[in-house]
Formats: structure tokens, sequence, C-alpha cells
């Protein structure tokens, strides 16, 4: 199903900026900010995102959404189901796990501490958390852009996919605790060495909210970010186990080729808390990018730290809790990607968050669906004006253990 609501009268363009406004209203600009401009993208290709959602529906996923936001037009595409058991068709007002989208809006609040003079990012973490960390080279910045060295605890919580998450789907774990399993093995490289993708870094971003504000993550999130923003599909319910209001079922691709999937909806996600834990909709990851890259939510020095960024692989590259992709067109994007037991989803947005797309498929633990859900950013950005040479992409990595999801 495909659906483009686009202004074309003087009503409907009023109604439309209306409702696409309230978040910028709700958030004015912090203070330093300038907004910034960059030449506009080529129309959304329609058809095409259609299409890629209907072969990531092929590939297994039972239902696939995504919703592009571009200035007062928006255009909706679904494929496929939100509900095995019910077959109620999946929509993009379903709420889902964002998975590792997560980390930008921790890195978001710490950012703003930042702002406000009460963290600063190139200071040892156990200044502000004492003996946490056993190098005291380890710095917020390290911890933000991946380069800690911090080993992963996932690798080995879920290296079998589905008995490991049955085991944690209900268990709920201390930021401390996670931070020692990752402590029990050796690190993967010096403070500031390499780029290396570890949960355990925005577990410690977790520790350092609550420790420098006194508040818990949720309630940081929500009254510096949720809130002002007019947030409303967007929760953080940790330790709770439930998706609150219309949502999408999340289904965990089985191990073992030609099982049933998992229902993976209910869980705690308290093996990620503030690394993954939070609930929302293709409309409000929409609001939130744009924001953030139109800098409403830090000041334009805060984003431009967000945005010094470590080359990762010939496509892709990480700033602080956020990711740059690189386009066939020549346009970069800006976002992150989530993967959670049950959930896939792409949220990005261009440099000046005037487009901004998410896209999300109600399955995990399978490569074949997270690399054809990637393929719907070129037509979101690129629309038809795509490079027909062919591009060597690099295959797609979950941001949870497995590194590489089962081939089904």
């Amino acid at each position: 199903m495909v659906s483009a609501m686009v202004s074309r009268s003087a009503v409907l363009g009023a109604v439309a900026l209306s409702l696409l406004a309230v978040p910028a209203q709700a958030a004015p600009m912090r203070a330093g900010a300038q907004p910034r401009t960059a030449a506009a993208p080529p129309a959304p290709d329609t058809a095409a995102m259609a299409a890629v959602l209907r072969s990531v529906v092929a590939k297994g996923a039972p239902g696939a959404m995504a919703r592009i936001d571009d200035g007062t037009k928006v255009y909706r595409t679904t494929q496929g189901v939100a509900d095995r058991m019910s077959r109620r068709a999946i929509t993009t007002s379903d709420r889902f796990r964002v998975g590792s989208v997560t980390k930008t809006f921790s890195a978001v609040v710490l950012l703003q501490l930042a702002d406000e003079h009460k963290l600063a990012l190139d200071a040892p973490v156990n200044r502000y958390l004492p003996g946490l960390l056993p190098d005291d080279r380890i710095t917020v910045r390290h911890v933000l852009s991946h380069r800690s060295g911090l080993y992963d605890y996932t690798n080995d919580m879920f290296a079998s996919s589905v008995s490991g998450f049955e085991a944690v789907r209900n268990k709920v774990f201390t930021y401390r605790q996670l931070v020692d399993l990752s402590l029990q093995k050796p690190r993967t490289n010096a403070p500031g060495a390499a780029y290396s993708y570890s949960n355990t870094n925005f577990v410690v971003a977790g520790l350092l909210i609550e420790k420098i504000t006194g508040h818990s993550v949720k309630t940081e999130y929500e009254n510096r970010v949720f809130k002002p923003l007019g947030l409303t599909d967007t929760f953080y319910v940790h330790p709770g186990t439930t998706i609150p209001g219309q949502h999408a079922n999340g289904y965990l691709t089985a191990d073992r080729a030609g099982a049933k999937p998992i229902d993976a909806t209910e869980q705690t996600v308290s093996w990620a808390q503030s690394a993954g834990a939070i609930i929302s909709s293709t409309r409000d990851l929409n609001t939130f990018y744009s924001a953030l890259a139109g800098g409403r939510l830090t000041s334009a020095a805060g984003l431009a730290e967000m945005e010094r960024f470590t080359r990762v692989n010939s496509t892709t590259s990480y700033g602080l809790g956020l990711r740059r992709r690189d386009l066939s067109c020549g346009i970069s994007v800006y976002g992150h990607t989530g993967a959670v037991q049950g959930y896939y989803t792409y949220a990005f947005t261009t440099k000046d968050g005037r487009r901004s797309l998410t896209a999300v498929a109600n399955a995990s633990n399978s490569s074949a669906v997270l690399n054809r859900l990637a393929d719907t950013l070129e037509p979101a950005f690129c629309g038809k004006q795509r490079s027909v040479r062919r591009v060597a992409t690099p295959p797609e990595r979950e941001d949870v253990a497995p590194a590489v999801p089962r081939e089904q």
C-alpha cells in the first residue's frame, strides 16, 4: 500500500504545515544554533519505495513500513501485517521498538549536558563514575563514538539468538551488571585507537546521564526530548515489557531454518536500556532527527561535535551517537539504524533536517530482510536520480549480536 499526502491547496498546505510545525514550536532553537541549508534532494521515488517494502516482506518480514516527511509533504508506504495472528495490516501509525536508534537520544542528552557545562567530552569517564572503567584514558567522547575499546557483552549474550533472547527477555539488569559482563573480556583496542561498535558504550552513557543529572534516563529523555518535541508516540518503559497503544508485533527469526519465528514483542529490553530500549513511531523519529539536524536540540557547537565522523566502511561513518550514510547520488544522510529482537529500523534525515525517512520491518535475525530494508534510503533521498552503476555496498550488520544475522 502506498499513499502520499501532498499539499495541493492553500487550505491543505496550511493544515499539513500546522501539523508538522508543532515540534518546532515546542522546541525553540537552542542558543548558538543556526539553521543549515542544503540543496533540496530530488522528489522521493514512491514506486521504488513500495517495491523495496514488497521485497522486504517477500524475504520473510511479516510487515514493513516507511514514512517520509518532506516539508509539508508526507509520503507513507506499507506492506504486510502488524500481527501474524490477527493479520491486521501494518500502518505507519504503529509503534515499535527502535533498538539502537536510542543511542542518538542518549547522545543528545549528554551533548545538552556538555552545552550546560556539566560534562566535558574529552574528560575521562572515571571522573564522573570513579572506578567504573579499568582505564582512565577512556573519555566520554570515546564512549559516544564507539572508540573506547570496551567489549560488547551482547556478543556472548546472543551468540545463539533465540535461546539468548529467551534467557533475558524478562530479566532486569542494572547498568553496572552489564558493564561487568563487558569487563570480563579483554578490550578490543586502546582508547581512541579504532572504531568498534559496542552496546557497552551506551550503557556507560546511561550511567553518565543518571550520575550527572541525579535523574533516571527516562526522566531526562522525557524532559529534554520527548516533551519539548511533542513526541506523543515515544516512550521509555523499562523495565516494563509492553508497548503502549497500537503497535506492530515484532518477530525474531528462528535460528533453525524452517522453524516458526518467535513473537518478541513483549520484553524488558533490560539488556540494552540506554543503548536500545526506546519505543517510538515513524512520525516521531522523523520529527526527532529533523529537529536534531535543524539545530533545535543542541548548540551549533554540540551538533558539530556529533558530526565529527570516523569512517566505518565505504558508505558509513560514525560520529557521537550518529551515523552518516553516503548515497549513490552524492547526498549524505544522518541518523541511526536499530536492531532489537523483532524489529529493524532505519531513521535518517538530510543535512538540514528538511527531509526525513523512517523505515521499519517487524522482523530481526535475518540478513536478507536487513539488507533489503537498507535499500529504502536511495529512493527516499535520491529519488529516480539514483546511480545506474552498480555500487559495491558493504553488507548490513546488526547493532546487536550476532553481528552477522542468520541467512534465512
